[in-house]
C-alpha cells in the first residue's frame, strides 16, 4: 500500500503523539499503546494474543517515560509499573490504516470501459510470487480469469482449495451450471440472467464465487460482471435520495425448494461502520420488500429500479466468453454476475462451481506480502 506513514514524536517525557500526512497532530492514548505491548508479561509471543483482558486496564493509565533506544525503537514505562519496547515503524503503519481498512491493496473500481481484465495461467505448484501477484490482482480489481485449468470435472475444487476453504451449501461442495429439467434455480437453465449476487439468502452471504468451464460449444451464454461498489458510488452521487432508502430499507430474500427453505435480511447496499459502501445485495428474482407505508415503497420502488437499470446499464458492465479450461474468481459482495441466454440445441454448455470466502486470499496476500518482503 502506498502510504504517507505518520512520524512518530515524543513531544513531552510523559506523551507521544503521531504527526499524520496531512499536517494533523493525534495524542497517542496510553491504554492504546499498552493494548500493543511486545512485552512477554503481557502478549503470548507464539500466538500473538494478549495476556489480560486491556479493559481491566486503569481508565487513568498514563505514560510515566519515553525513552528513544534509537534504530526505530522507544521504551515507554507506563503509570501501572508496566513498561514496554516498540518498534516505531509498526506502530506507524498501523495508525496509518484508515477505519475498516483490511490491509490489502485499494480497491480499484471500474465500469464497462475496463478492457484490461485481471488474469492468472494456472499451472501445478504455483510460486509464492505468482500467488502473491494473483491474489493482489483479485482483491483490487474484485475478480480474476484464470486460463489453463483442467477441464477435469471437480478441478474447481483444487482451484477453491488453493485460495482458501471450500464451502459446502444446500447445493454441496461444487454445483453444475448447466440446462437441466425441473431446474431448481434458474442459472440451471438456459434463460439470460441479469446481474445479481448470489446466495442473498443466507446469513452469512458466501463472499467469492468461482465458476469453471469444463465445455462451452454455445455462441451465447457470454458471463458478465458489474463493480457494485461502482455503481453504487455512482448512484450517490447521481440519486442522493435512492442511495440512501437503498442503505436504510431491510430486503427479505428467500430460497426454497423442497429440501431447503433459507431467509435472510439485508438492504440492497451495505455500508460498513465508517458509511463506506460495504456490500451489494441484490437478486431481483428473490427480494420482497416488507409491507410499508404507501409514500414508503413508492420512494423504494423507485430507488430500487434506478440502481436496477444501471446495474445492467452496458456503461458498468463487462462481458467475456468462458472456454474450456478458463476459470473465473469473483468478490460475490462486492461484484454482480449474470449471462446471456443461449441456445442448448446448439452444443453443450457446463461450468461447475463452487463457494470460498474472502478470508482466504486476504491471508494468502499478507502472509506472502510479508514473507516476499524479508
Amino acid at each position: 500500500m502506498n502510504q504517507v506513514m505518520p512520524r512518530l514524536k515524543i513531544q513531552t517525557a510523559t506523551e507521544l503523539v503521531a504527526e499524520l500526512a496531512d499536517g494533523t497532530v493525534l495524542d497517542i492514548h496510553p491504554i492504546w499503546l499498552r493494548e500493543r505491548s511486545q512485552d512477554p508479561s503481557a502478549l503470548d509471543l507464539h500466538t500473538g494474543q494478549r495476556l489480560h483482558d486491556p479493559a481491566d486496564l486503569p481508565l487513568d493509565l498514563a505514560i510515566t517515560g519515553l525513552e528513544d533506544l534509537g534504530a526505530g525503537r522507544l521504551h515507554i514505562r507506563f503509570s501501572d509499573n508496566q513498561s514496554s519496547i516498540y518498534d516505531t515503524a509498526t506502530l506507524a503503519a498501523e495508525i496509518a490504516l484508515p477505519p475498516g481498512d483490511h490491509d490489502c491493496p485499494p480497491v480499484q473500481h471500474w465500469d464497462g470501459t475496463l478492457t484490461e481484465f485481471p488474469r492468472a495461467q494456472w499451472h501445478e505448484n504455483p510460486t509464492e510470487a505468482e500467488m502473491f501477484d494473483w491474489t493482489r490482482q483479485f482483491l483490487t480489481y474484485g475478480f480474476i480469469i484464470i486460463s489453463g485449468v483442467p477441464t477435469e470435472p471437480e478441478s474447481v475444487l483444487k482451484i477453491g482449495s488453493a485460495f482458501g476453504y471450500v464451502r459446502d451449501t444446500n447445493f454441496g461442495n461444487l454445483f453444475d451450471v448447466r440446462s437441466v429439467p425441473n431446474a431448481n434455480d434458474l442459472a440451471y437453465t438456459a434463460v439470460e440472467l441479469g446481474a445479481h449476487t448470489d446466495n442473498p439468502y443466507r446469513s452469512p452471504v458466501p463472499t467469492i464465487q468461482l465458476l469453471h468451464c469444463l465445455i462451452n460449444e454455445t455462441t451465447g451464454g457470454l458471463s458478465t460482471l458489474v463493480d457494485g461498489l461502482a455503481v453504487a458510488e455512482a448512484l450517490k452521487l447521481r440519486d442522493p435520495a435512492a442511495f440512501e432508502v437503498l442503505t436504510t430499507t431491510p430486503v427479505r430474500f428467500r430460497f426454497r425448494d423442497k429440501d431447503t427453505e433459507l431467509v435472510a435480511s439485508a438492504p440492497p447496499i451495505e455500508l460498513d461502520v465508517t458509511g463506506a459502501v460495504r456490500g451489494i445485495h441484490l437478486s431481483p428474482r428473490l427480494d420482497f420488500v416488507p409491507l410499508m407505508p404507501r409514500e414508503a415503497l413508492a420512494e423504494y420502488y423507485r430507488a430500487r429500479r434506478v440502481f436496477d437499470l444501471m446495474m445492467r446499464d452496458r456503461e458498468f458492465e463487462i462481458r467475456f466468453l468462458l472456454n474450456a479450461g478458463d476459470l473465473v474468481m469473483f468478490d460475490n459482495v462486492r461484484l454482480l454476475h449474470g449471462r446471456t441466454s443461449f441456445n442448448p440445441d446448439e452444443g453443450l454448455r457446463h461450468l461447475q462451481g463452487c463457494y470460498i470466502d474472502i478470508d482466504g486470499p486476504r491471508s494468502i496476500y499478507r502472509v506472502l506480502r510479508s514473507r516476499l518482503a524479508g
